[in-house]
């Protein structure tokens, strides 16, 4: 995997927001060294794994760790990064924010050269500030919240679609695919949920489309009667839910509603439905529910590309199942930073930062990729369809590059 674009990032100063408090003041970020502050120049290069290991996320943060794991096995059999093995040193945040500032912490005080995660969109965004002042790069996997990028983290990389994208594609579907003139929503009452209900309400309005009624529901809630009564009130042409709770609200949320006599078409926010999500929500009593996403690994274009097969098997040989999106984005964040690191010669946050804003990576788990000028990479989009218990992938859904950028 190569570089193929050469970019120079401009430096900006980093604001105070709130979710500082409770920080350790960790001081300025170091202008050299190998990452943060505490990182050692010799022996195993230490990478950070910020991610749920239990609480309602708990399974999706191992797969992702495990992901990771299997990706830095890869790199270190092919003779790591500068010559130097990579250590997995991971941290259980239980999808709190609180416990991510910890975690963050004691990780800048362990040495580690980056930061993979988090799975939640308020999580990253508590950590960010932490990371900043240490000096710590930070590829930020799976949270879409719009203002992970270019705010209290300058350098922020992140390899999900964000929320712009997410809204942006299920607004295309909600209004031009099925026809809808009312939604209504579902949404998980945090950064992550509001954000995105905003930002698709944004996408519907010009098209004429009205939001019927606006449901909203806790983290953990895996009890969705109330909501899904009122939304049956409102009797909209379509429902839009974000779930982001893998293993427990989103198969809960998907499986009460297919049994509410709801009637409407269900379309969850890209990246909620696995295979996961629907073997447990029960297979084929959620077919007919719609959403997107950015891979899936044994369909084409995917299956075709060598380094997706190789993680791919090297995933189920560890964990015996086949790797998920958010499995393959775990291992993406390794994939390019190790690529990163070797275009810049050194573990150092600014330059590692500055070759991978604005670049082109080729061979990578998720085939050709380029990231914006703000750190968000850029892949194709899918809408899918559950049919017979199983993903049918249906059309590819063109997303504008100002999207992306935004």
């Amino acid at each position: 995997m190569r570089v193929t674009k050469v970019w120079t990032a401009v430096c900006a100063l980093i604001g105070a927001i709130a979710l500082t408090a409770g920080c350790a003041n960790t001081g300025s970020a170091p202008s050299g060294g190998s990452g943060g502050s505490g990182a050692s120049t010799s022996g195993p290069v230490k990478v950070g794994v910020i991610v749920p290991l239990s609480g309602p996320a708990g399974p999706n943060g191992q797969d992702v760790l495990d992901a990771i794991q299997v990706q830095a096995d890869v790199i270190n059999a092919e003779g790591g990064v500068l010559g130097r093995q990579l250590q997995i040193v991971a941290k259980d945040d239980q999808s709190n924010p609180a416990n991510g500032v910890s975690a963050a912490t004691q990780l800048a005080g362990e040495g580690v050269s980056v930061v993979m995660g988090g799975w939640n969109s308020p999580v990253t965004l508590a950590i960010q500030p932490v990371l900043v002042r240490a000096g710590i790069l930070n590829i930020t996997t799976i949270p879409q919240n719009a203002t992970i990028l270019g705010n209290a983290d300058p350098d922020a990389v992140r390899l999900n679609a964000g929320n712009a994208v997410g809204a942006y594609v299920a607004g295309q579907y909600l209004s031009k695919n099925l026809g809808a003139k009312s939604v209504g929503y579902l949404l998980e009452n945090d950064a992550y949920g509001k954000d995105l209900g905003a930002l698709l309400t944004a996408q519907l309005q010009p098209a004429g489309v009205a939001v019927a009624s606006e449901q909203t529901f806790d983290y953990s809630a895996t009890d969705f009667r109330v909501p899904l009564s009122n939304i049956q009130g409102a009797a909209p042409q379509a429902v839009f839910s974000a779930n982001a709770a893998e293993s427990s609200g989103m198969p809960a949320l998907a499986q009460q509603y297919a049994r509410s006599g709801i009637g409407a078409p269900h379309v969850a926010a890209l990246g909620t439905v696995s295979p996961k999500v629907i073997d447990l929500a029960g297979g084929t009593a959620v077919d007919g529910l719609y959403s997107a996403d950015i891979y899936f690994p044994d369909v084409a274009p995917f299956n075709g590309y060598p380094e997706n097969q190789k993680f791919a098997e090297a995933f189920r040989q560890k964990t015996g199942n086949p790797p998920d999106k958010y499995a393959a984005l775990g291992a993406q964040s390794v994939d390019v930073w190790a690529a990163a690191v070797a275009k810049a010669g050194t573990l150092d946050r600014q330059p590692v930062a500055d070759a991978i804003h604005g670049q082109t990576f080729t061979g990578t788990v998720m085939g050709d990729v380029t990231f914006t000028d703000k750190g968000q990479m850029q892949t194709k989009v899918y809408a899918f369809t559950v049919e017979g218990g199983k993903i049918k992938v249906l059309d590819e859904v063109p997303v504008p590059a100002e999207v992306w950028n935004s």
